[in-house]
This record gives C-alpha cells, structure tokens and sequence, in this order.
C-alpha cells in the first residue's frame, strides 16, 4: 500500500496533478490524501479584536474548504472508479509547507505529487512557486505535473546525472519501481565535457547498471551544451515522457551566483518531473 500526499487549491492545475496521479498508480494499490490549506485573508488588524468575527471567519473557510474536498473526492471516485484506491480529506488552517511536513510524518507518505503552471521570462518567480517550496522543504520525493501535460503511460523515462549521487540512497527504489509498474526504458544522460569520469563516477555508473539490471535501461552522452539544452533535446529525440533528477544539496554561494538545474527544470520542463532528495538535502532539513 502506499501512500501519496496531493496538495490542491481546487485549480484545474491541481486537478490535473490529481488526475495524473490516480493514472500513474492505477494499478497500484495506494491511500492518497488531499490536502487544502486555507488562511482567511479577509481578516485585517481592525477586527482581530473581535474574536467573534474571527471564529466566524475561520468557520466559513472550514465548511467551504471540507464542501469543496467532498465534491473533489466524489468527481474523483467517479471519474476514475478505482477499487485499489483510497482517498482521504484533510483541510487545514495553516500554511501549506508547515502542513505537508506534519502529513509526511504522520501519515508515512512515500511521495507528493502536485502540479506546477510553468513560466517564462521573469514570471517564473511568481509561478509554481509552492512546487519549488515543496521540492526545497521536502524531505519526500516530489513529482510535478505541468498544467498542459496530459497523462501517458511513462515508456521512457529520462535521468540526467552526473553519477555522484549515493548507492544507499533510498528513493532509488522508488525509480526502479515506477520502471517496473509501467515497463519503462529508463535512459541515463551524462552531459560530456571532455572530462573523462572520475573513478567514484565509473564506479556508481557501474552500480546503477546493476541495481536496474531487471528494468531496460540505457546509457548516453550528451555533449557540449548547456545542461538544459542538452535534456530538452534529448526529450524531443527520444520521445521522454518522464524525467527524473537528483535535488543535490547546494552551498549558499551557489545558490547565489547560479540557478540550480532542478530549479530551471521545475519551470520549463514540459514532461512530469520526479524530484528526489539527495541524502545531503535530507540530513539537512
């Protein structure tokens, strides 16, 4: 059984992140609980002397937030019909990330998947921003749903990498599930600088070609371009409709001086993109 958190603000985004979901484990036997925070934005300094107000206030937010997660839950139930899966409600008065985290915990939840707008130009600060939070905050994987991806079967799957990343990292196992589950390639892509590998690098290459030896698999250099560049063409090349990435921990300085892979990725990438936490990351949230 597993259990998958699926944030939503009732958009036709989330939707679509929901929808995906239920999709991608329809074979899958899974608990999923939806999440919506709320925070009455219409109380101002003037009234929070008045407690009554206040009660009644968070009241209507409450009964608005729980109609609108049964009429969800409902168009999901019938929509998609699945007896492997359960849905479970939770509407909060809180801040989304401070939420998630407490669900997390105590709930066991082995994924989030939520949907991100995508941007361009200087919006993307402003789009996809609670996705970016989520995968920064997060100790679980995360896959973001862009709004116009529409669900297919994830044949082939990409996961770019430098190959330094840890063999005991656990999430591994969730990508060689997802291989299985829907009998998918999975293409390994090492952007080449003319910097032959360094033993540790040959050495995890090595381990990863045993660790996936039961799901087909590849491996491919991706030379010369932008890191970026490099993934976009390989998508289109190759028909990718899954992506997957390792979210490594990044110093101050360079999330100062350099935008992050994962973070551009968030916002331009145009397949659903599974983020999974580095053990660096976790041990330091």
């Amino acid at each position: 059984m597993k259990h998958i958190l699926l944030p939503t603000d009732f958009s036709d985004n989330a939707y679509n992140a929901i929808s995906y979901a239920v999709q991608f484990y329809k074979d899958v036997e899974c608990t999923f609980y939806i999440l919506h925070t709320y925070t009455p934005s219409t109380i101002s300094s003037s009234n929070m002397l008045d407690s009554y107000s206040v009660l009644k206030m968070y009241e209507i937010e409450e009964e608005t937030a729980n109609l609108n997660l049964s009429e969800l839950k409902e168009s999901i139930e019938k929509t998609f019909n699945n007896s492997k899966h359960t849905f479970v409600c939770i509407s909060a008065f809180n801040l989304l990330i401070p939420e998630m985290k407490e669900i997390i915990n105590k709930n066991a939840i082995e994924l989030v998947i939520m949907g991100t707008k995508g941007a361009t130009g200087a919006k993307e600060v402003f789009l996809g921003s609670q996705t970016m939070y989520a995968i920064k905050k997060l100790k679980c994987p995360v896959i973001a749903v862009p709004s116009s991806f529409k669900f297919e079967t994830p044949k082939n799957i990409l996961f770019p990498t430098d190959y330094k990343l840890k063999k005991s990292n656990k999430y591994l196992e969730l990508i060689r599930d997802v291989c299985k589950e829907h009998s998918s390639i999975l293409h390994f892509l090492n952007a080449y600088y003319h910097l032959p590998l360094e033993e540790e690098q040959k050495r995890m290459k090595v381990f990863l070609d045993a660790f996936f030896i039961d799901n087909a698999h590849e491996f491919h250099i991706g030379e010369d371009q932008d890191l970026i560049e490099v993934i976009k063409t390989f998508e289109i090349e190759n028909k990718i409709n899954f992506l997957v990435m390792i979210h490594n921990k990044h110093s101050f300085f360079e999330n100062l001086l350099f935008t992050p892979v994962i973070n551009k990725m968030v916002y331009y990438t145009n397949v659903p993109f599974l983020v999974i936490p580095s053990e660096e990351r976790i041990e330091s949230l």
